[in-house]
């Protein structure tokens, strides 16, 4: 077995991964990355690209901005269809001048990807990691198997970015971990297509056929959802079908102007609200997907994942700097704190915004929990008090520092 001895060890290249990876470097924290994916197989997921200011702070002070500033488009709102008329929410008027930025998951993992290349820091991908021995400890490591040889990382840390199906959640034991699910009666069938946008803005649709969105990727990329039954197979529905439906639940105006053309990339994905607590064991910490995950109702996925690394780097930063090793401990209160915010806020978008049919609901009926639902978008659509409220949850809340 071939030892290798790093500072952190960093299960997962998604961007959450590199981005840690690459802020570590940059404090001279050394890091390996392990994924048990190829490279390029990480950057064929298609995945969110609405940005929070904080997260486009981090992209920068990492030193990989140049894309993302060059070809990011800057959101200063965006908005609700409900039956077909339109309410835009104003982020920068309702919130003293905050937006948020669009610029494809996808991109900011290819510039990480090049920024860890071209630095030479050490990435296994194709790496099948077997076990975490002693998490709890001072001394931990991480197994792991790549073309037929083994490795042993020995490190102080291990920052456990590899997903909801990954080996970090599962090495917390059972009795300490405790999991909270909701899972959604209906899924999204995504469909990305290299044709211009619908709207300069995101456009969320509440129709009696079901919720739809008109996304982005780039002025020349686009990205569009509708509900689906959780039954629907990608292959029941041709570009043609998709496009016909969408026609029908977006606002007329929008339809009008929708150019249509071959998909690139289509998908279902199911939605579920999940958080794992605590996100912390002993020297192992949880990041992301591996810890929680979110409706993408809500643009909170990619952010959430953020936040965890924004404060993971705090709390390393500061052991290695001031050799405070009892600041670990604030690191899964941080975090949820803030993740319990976004999973709420997903929650409620989802809820406002798709049909739930005759399901219950909560012990609720379907029927009675869809007025309810109307009354309340209603209300925050149409007050000055409940368009805040919608545009600062959108915009993020701070990061929190650690206490001193």
């Amino acid at each position: 077995m071939e030892v290798i001895n790093t500072q952190v060890a960093i299960i997962g290249s998604g961007p959450s991964g590199l981005l840690l990876g690459q802020l570590l470097a940059k404090q001279g924290i050394s890091n390996v990355i392990i994924e048990r994916s190829s490279a390029d197989h990480v950057l064929s997921r298609i995945r969110a690209g609405i940005l929070e200011q904080g997260f486009v702070d981090l992209i920068r002070e990492a030193g990989c901005n140049t894309r993302m500033d060059a070809e990011g488009h800057t959101h200063e709102g965006f908005q609700i269809s409900v039956n077909g008329k339109g309410s835009r929410i104003d982020l920068k008027a309702l919130t003293n001048g905050k937006v948020v930025t669009c610029y494809g998951q996808t991109e900011i993992t290819r510039d990480l990807m090049d920024a860890r290349q071209a630095a030479g820091l050490p990435t296994y991908y194709n790496a099948l990691v077997s076990e975490i021995i002693d998490a709890n400890s001072t001394a931990p490591s991480v197994h792991f198997e790549q073309d037929g040889q083994r490795y042993e990382v020995n490190c102080d840390f291990i920052a456990g970015c590899d997903g909801f199906h990954g080996v970090s959640r599962p090495t917390i034991p059972n009795h300490i971990r405790k999991e909270y699910e909701r899972v959604y009666p209906f899924g999204w069938l995504g469909l990305l297509s290299d044709t211009p946008p619908v709207d300069d803005e995101l456009i969320y649709c509440k129709h009696p056929r079901g919720f739809a969105l008109a996304s982005q990727r780039s002025a020349t990329r686009s990205r569009y959802y509708l509900q689906v039954p959780l039954t629907d197979k990608v292959e029941e529905w041709s570009d043609e079908r998709f496009w016909d439906e969408l026609k029908k639940r977006l606002p007329e105006d929008a339809s009008q102007r929708l150019q249509t053309g071959p998909s690139i990339e289509k998908s279902i994905a199911p939605l579920r609200s999940f958080v794992c607590e605590p996100m912390q064991y002993g020297r192992l910490f949880l990041v992301g997907d591996a810890a929680h995950i979110v409706p993408p109702t809500g643009a909170k996925g990619l952010n959430l994942a953020a936040s965890d690394v924004a404060t993971l780097y705090q709390v390393l930063t500061r052991v290695y700097k001031h050799n405070d090793i009892d600041c670990i401990e604030q690191y899964s209160d941080i975090c949820l704190r803030r993740v319990w915010h976004g999973e709420r806020f997903s929650w409620w978008m989802t809820n406002m915004l798709h049909d739930f049919g005759e399901l219950n609901v909560n012990s609720t009926d379907g029927a009675i929990f869809n007025k309810l639902m109307g009354s309340e978008l209603d209300y925050f659509l149409n007050t000055p008090a409940g368009k805040i409220t919608i545009a600062e949850q959108y915009i993020g809340l701070p990061y929190e520092s650690l206490k001193e």
